[in-house]
């Protein structure tokens, strides 16, 4: 078997991409280590690229995260998260909103997430951008499904790497529904849009509403 995985491949690129990301976060959104931010679907490695750090509370899906770099790690569904409206200083989400399958989805995310914080922050790869994220393989995420079905084992990075089976590959395709420009602002139409930019193209979206903090009760369980 091979020492190598998807991962391994990605982490260069993932670590220069998300430093400068996160350093913009911190700067242009006025950060500090008493701002109180839920990351939905995210985990340590974004927030270990910072030289200090929020008041964190890590959600996931299917594991409970453990790190000593956040307040709490709770296990809970992006799209009804279990807190009261507008219970943290920022919402953070980073390349999960794109794995949700379906349209509806993408709406209830983006909806808990407005409602859950004061602020937000959403990014997500760029449906337009040339290279697919996840299979690492060229226009691939442009053609017919019933095309990408036949062709993610064999014509992909991800493919060769992974070794998936074809219902694996079924199941990544269900999966994964990336935006373009104008369906991220519909679903966050008072946002201002980042464009992260490589070699002139528009590598990932990123969704920013920022208002000022505010004295607010600390983060809880959302009323019945």
């Amino acid at each position: 078997m091979s020492r190598f995985s998807i991962h391994t491949i990605y982490r260069p690129f993932q670590t220069f991409f998300r430093r400068r990301r996160m350093n913009r976060l911190w700067t242009e959104l006025g950060l500090g280590p008493d701002t109180l931010v839920l990351d939905v679907g995210g985990g340590a490695f974004n927030w270990l690229l910072l030289p200090e750090r929020p008041r964190l509370i890590l959600l996931n899906l299917n594991n409970l995260v453990r790190s000593n770099i956040a307040l709490a790690g709770i296990m809970g569904d992006g799209r009804k998260l279990p807190f009261k409206d507008q219970a943290f200083d920022l919402v953070y989400s980073n390349s999960v909103i794109e794995h949700l399958g379906t349209w509806e989805n993408q709406q209830a995310f983006a909806a808990e997430c407005k409602r859950a914080g004061r602020s937000y922050y959403i990014q997500t790869p760029n449906r337009w951008f040339p290279i697919e994220p996840h299979y690492i393989a060229f226009f691939v995420h442009w053609l017919p499904r019933r095309i990408r079905r036949r062709i993610l084992r064999h014509f992909t990075l991800w493919g060769w790497l992974t070794r998936p089976t074809q219902a694996d590959c079924d199941a990544v395709i269900a999966e994964i529904r990336l935006l373009t420009h104008k369906e991220l602002q519909a679903l966050f139409p008072e946002a201002t849009i980042w464009r992260e930019r490589v070699f002139g193209l528009t590598k990932s979206l990123i969704a920013v509403n920022h208002q000022p903090p505010q004295k607010r009760l600390e983060y809880g369980p959302a009323e019945n």
